[in-house]
């Protein structure tokens, strides 16, 4: 079970539970990999829901690899996400919100 005091979002890739994180490394990979300015924006973006489906496969791939997935956004392209793309943005919004602040907190 994912353990949201560590950050940790579950989410289902090809019928395989995987649980996410936004750690560090994961942050500094996904802010290079978007090359769109800040992590600030790019919470911006998801508060406002305008974010796209680049910044939703980002921030998967960033929290899978920061739960030790060591596939590629090229893999994620050809997965199912149990879910389907609603699910996908869900889990990115929550990763996001999750590398910020503390369960039960503002």
């Amino acid at each position: 079970m994912a353990n949201p005091w560590a950050g940790e979002v579950a989410l289902l890739l090809d019928g395989r539970r995987h649980d996410c994180k936004l750690t560090l490394g994961a942050l500094a990979e996904l802010e290079a990999e978007l090359a769109t300015g800040t992590l600030i924006e790019l919470v911006e973006r998801f508060e406002g829901r305008r974010f796209s489906t680049r910044d939703v496969l980002a921030l998967i791939v960033a929290g899978l690899r920061g739960g030790g997935w060591q596939g590629t956004a090229a893999d994620l392209r050809t997965a199912d996400i149990g879910g389907g793309p609603v699910e996908a943005a869900r889990v990115a919004a929550e990763l996001l919100a999750r590398a910020f602040t503390l369960p039960g907190g503002p």
